[in-house]
This record gives structure tokens, C-alpha cells and sequence, in this order.
């Protein structure tokens, strides 16, 4: 027999006919502390650690191994993402979340002690298990106390999280590893990570359904099999061993089957990691694919926009973070408007079309950059991108969170960012590859015939800033022509992406955002009348 524990304090109860009875604005904001405070710690050790690596590898002279020292994090975080959201599903959001702080922070401690490169690679996978619950059981809480219609009202909150780790991620991981050392871009999670415990533990005590269950071991083992042997396929094995070789093609073809057989697994057990049922509905199944989409697209210019102002502009890491800030203000300044606006409405539909659109116009101009391009203008360009981003980055989760019925709101919120990662990673390897080769060809008609011998030592010095800088005239000259002109082929590449996300916004039917007085979410609620046929599940 299902019970209901109480509710108590700060947390929200079901009202008599099973809906549930959302927190006042008060309580959220107090709880909104905790999930921001978790959801800051996932977001920059995403950036952190970046300025980090070049010490690193000088202490523990492994350059071979420096790739592992964030795949293992993108491993663990992504194949875990799944399952954290539907175990939290089965036994609540809180002691889930609880527990992925606590395995972060423990992480970082061991990560911080590393004594040798293995050390700090298995210790930065313990990091990223925990990582995978953080931001995706913030977001399914954030579902849980708040009603899809007032979300719009906080999402200035969630932007600022990402926008601050953005900035503060390179800052503070070059004055840290210049300061104190490396080691510190670690020590400074506990602060933030017991802040975040201690709101979570004392506010967040939400009301839970009780019911039988039964854990998918074999499909969790299945999809993170999956996950991992894309990953390496993608990040590891094709850009170090090259795209055709066997064991590239081994991975890539591991990955397929075992995602096949995911598919197979969650389609006949009781209680599914992510139940395929979420991606009969439309709207769910859509803005999934626009996560991917938007998520493959955006990393491009995350990635590359700080690699050209440290090589090209020859600015510092911290200098870097700092000149990232129009992006930052153009996430600010799109994602509160349009969030106030969907509250307001509670209309949506719109926010994609725009966002994919606005993103599609950034990277044109982005391709458009050169040595000479004044800052200025590099500025506009990053505050079209982060207006673009903004307007989307989290009215598609709620879009998503509002489609599906509330007993799923973990396994939904889990599986949309589980999408992004997934495209953010695979994108991270296609433009890696894209820029490598298409490096090589630039180099080749830039270089003088007479000297067309340097091409290769010239691609291989483009890998690094400190090797790019180290060059002597003319061949500094010629290899930074050849990464600018390389990196607009990058950013030209995400277009046809862009162009899929905006077409998929476009057909995918928008649905009432429920408000506070809601009744209960069942399967197959009627969409808006314009698209009620369209959103069956």
C-alpha cells in the first residue's frame, strides 16, 4: 500500500485530490539557495579545471594522460545522469541530492590528495558521479516546488548560476593555480559544497510517495556501457588513434548495439531508468532532441571562444574568464525578460524558435573573426550568443517537466540533461576534429611554398597557447592566421545543427504551463487546442 509521508516545515504536501501544494515564494528562494549552491559546484568544475591542466601535467609530467583528466569526469557524470533521476523518482529528491553532494565533495577532497595522474583521473571520475546528480536533481526539485507557470519567474536565478561558474571558472582556476596551487580549484568546493548541504538538510524536506519498486540494474549497467564507449570513441580513441582505426570503429559500434539493447531492456521492465513512454509525447521527445542539438552547437563557441582570446589576444586565463562577460550579460538579459514573459503567458513556443535562430547569427559572425578583430566587436558577437542561449537554456526543461506526468519528473528532468551533455560531448569531439584537419589545410595555403616542411610542426604547436606563443616571426604569424581561419570553418559547422534545433521548435506543439491550482498531471493532458492532436502520449 502506497503511503504519504508528512510534510513538514518548508516542504509542500499533496492537497486531497493527489496534486501537489507548491512552496510560497518565500520558502523557494531559501530552497532555491541549496539547489544553486550544488548546481554552481557541477557548472564550474566544468571550467575550473581548464587552466589547471598545463601545471598539472608539469608536476606529474604526463602529458600522454592529460586527456583522461576530464573524460573520466564527462564519463561519470553523463552515464550517471539517468539513473540519479530515477532512483530520486523512487526515494526522493532529497537524500538523492544529499548524496551526490556528499560524493562530489568527497571527490574533490581525494582529487585535491592525488599523489600521481591515476590518482587524480579515478579520483576526477568520483567527481563527476557525483556531478551527474547535482544539476539534474537541482532541476527535477526545482519541478517538485514550483509550478511550471511560475517557473519563468526564477529563471534569472538558474542563468546566473551558469553565467557566474562561466566567468568565475577561469578566473578563479588561474589566480588558484597561480596563487596557492592546482590542488586548491578542488579545496574550494567544500565552502560552497557545505553551504549547499547545510540549506538542503535544514529547508528541503518534501513530501514523498511511498510505493513498491524495483531498480533497473541491468539497463543503469546497460546505458552507461552505452555511454562510456561512445565517450571514448569520441573524445579519446578518434582524435588521438584517428576515426577509422579499429578500435575507434570497435567503440562507435559498442555504443550502437548496447544502445539498441537499452532501448529493448527499459521497453520491458517494471520500473525503467528512463521509460520510453516519456518520448511518445511530442513535446518531450522534441525539445529532447533540441537539447542535443543546441547542446552540440554551443560548445563549439564555449570551447573555442576562450582559445582564441588567450592565443590570438594573447590575454591571460583570468583575463579570459573576464572577457567572457558579454556572453554572460546576454544570457542575463534574455533569460529573465522571456522567463517573466512565459509566466505571464504561459506561452513558450516562441523562446526556441528565437533562441536557435539568435545562436545560428552568432555563429556566423563568430566565423567572421580575424587576428585584427577588435574586442569590441568580439562582444557584440558573445552577447547575441548568450541572448541566444538564454532563451532557451532552461524554458525547454520546464516545457519538457510540464509535458510529462509528475511521478516521471526526475527520470524527464534527468533525461533532458542527460540530451545536452551527451550533444555537448559528441559536439566538443566534432569540432576537435574539424579544427585539427581543417588547421592543417589552412596552414598549407598559408605557408610560403619554401617552407611548406613546417606545416605539421606548425599544427602541432597550434595545440597548445604556450607552444603557439613560443614561435618566432613569420611562423607565429602564419599559425595563428591558420587557427582563426580554422575556427570559422568550426563555427560554420554547427549551422546545419542549428538549422535542425529551429525546425524541430518550430513543429513541436507547445502545451499550457500549469499554474499553482492545478490538479494533478495525468498521462495524455490536452496540449493547447492549436496542437491537442499533436502531444498524445
Amino acid at each position: 500500500m502506497s503511503t504519504t509521508e508528512p510534510a513538514t516545515a518548508g516542504g509542500a504536501s499533496p492537497t486531497p485530490d493527489g496534486g501537489p501544494n507548491y512552496l510560497s515564494h518565500k520558502q523557494i528562494m531559501v530552497v532555491l539557495g541549496g539547489l544553486m549552491a550544488g548546481m554552481f559546484l557541477a557548472a564550474l568544475d566544468q571550467s575550473i579545471v581548464g587552466t589547471a591542466l598545463p601545471r598539472i601535467v608539469s608536476e606529474f609530467n604526463s602529458l600522454d594522460k592529460l586527456s583522461w583528466v576530464v573524460t573520466a569526469y564527462l564519463l561519470t557524470s553523463t552515464a550517471s545522469t539517468p539513473l540519479w533521476g530515477k532512483v530520486s523518482d523512487l526515494y526522493g529528491r532529497r537524500p538523492l541530492f544529499i548524496a551526490a553532494i556528499v560524493t562530489f565533495l568527497a571527490g574533490s577532497v581525494l582529487a585535491a590528495l592525488s599523489q600521481n595522474i591515476e590518482m587524480l583521473i579515478g579520483f576526477r571520475a568520483v567527481q563527476g558521479l557525483g556531478a551527474g546528480g547535482l544539476m539534474s536533481l537541482a532541476f527535477a526539485t526545482i519541478g517538485d516546488v514550483i509550478p511550471p507557470r511560475e517557473r519563468g519567474k526564477y529563471m534569472g536565478y538558474f542563468g546566473a548560476v551558469f553565467g557566474l561558474s562561466s566567468v568565475a571558472g577561469p578566473l578563479l582556476g588561474g589566480l588558484l593555480t597561480d596563487g596557492p596551487g592546482w590542488r586548491w580549484i578542488f579545496w574550494i568546493n567544500l565552502p560552497i559544497g557545505l553551504v549547499a548541504l547545510g540549506i538542503v538538510g535544514a529547508v528541503l524536506k518534501l513530501p514523498h510517495v511511498k510505493r513498491s519498486h524495483k531498480i533497473d540494474y541491468l539497463g543503469a549497467a546497460t546505458v552507461a556501457a552505452a555511454v562510456t564507449s561512445l565517450l571514448l570513441a569520441v573524445s579519446w580513441s578518434g582524435p588521438t588513434n584517428g576515426w577509422g582505426t579499429g578500435t575507434t570503429l570497435a567503440l562507435l559500434g559498442a555504443a550502437v548495439v548496447l544502445a539498441v539493447l537499452f532501448v529493448f531492456i527499459e521497453l520491458k521492465v517494471a520500473e525503467p531508468i528512463i521509460p520510453m513512454d516519456l518520448f511518445k509525447g511530442r513535446i518531450f521527445s522534441g525539445y529532447a532532441g533540441y537539447a542535443f542539438l543546441l547542446g552540440f552547437a554551443m560548445f563549439g563557441a564555449l570551447i573555442f571562444l576562450p582559445l582564441y582570446l588567450q592565443a590570438v589576444k594573447d590575454m591571460s586565463p583570468t583575463r579570459s574568464g573576464l572577457a567572457l562577460l558579454p556572453m554572460i550579460v546576454g544570457i542575463f538579459s534574455a533569460s529573465i525578460p522571456s522567463g517573466q514573459l512565459m509566466s505571464k503567458t504561459g506561452r513558450y513556443k516562441i523562446y526556441p524558435i528565437i533562441s536557435a535562430i539568435a545562436v545560428g547569427v552568432a555563429m556566423v559572425m563568430l566565423s567572421t573573426l580575424s587576428l585584427s578583430t577588435p574586442y569590441w566587436q568580439l562582444a557584440i558577437y558573445m552577447f547575441v550568443m548568450g541572448a541566444g542561449l538564454g532563451l532557451s537554456m532552461q524554458i525547454t526543461v520546464t516545457a519538457a517537466q510540464n509535458s510529462v506526468p509528475r511521478q516521471h519528473m526526475g527520470s524527464a528532468t534527468s533525461t533532458m540533461t542527460f540530451f545536452r551533455s551527451m550533444g555537448g560531448a559528441i559536439g566538443t569531439a566534432v569540432y576537435g576534429a574539424v579544427l585539427t584537419s581543417r588547421l592543417s589545410s589552412h596552414l598549407t595555403d598559408i605557408v610560403p611554398q619554401a617552407a611548406q616542411g613546417m606545416v605539421d610542426k606548425l599544427a602541432k604547436a597550434a595545440n597548445s597557447v604556450q607552444a603557439l606563443h613560443g614561435l618566432q616571426p613569420p611562423m607565429k604569424g602564419w599559425a595563428l592566421h591558420g587557427l582563426v581561419d580554422a575556427m570559422g570553418d568550426v563555427f560554420l559547422v554547427s549551422l546545419p545543427f542549428l538549422a535542425i534545433a529551429l525546425i524541430i521548435a518550430i513543429i513541436t506543439p507547445e502545451q499550457r504551463l500549469a499554474g499553482r491550482n492545478d490538479g494533478p498531471k495525468a498521462d495524455g493532458e490536452d496540449s493547447l487546442e492549436s496542437s491537442a492532436a499533436a502531444a498524445m502520449h
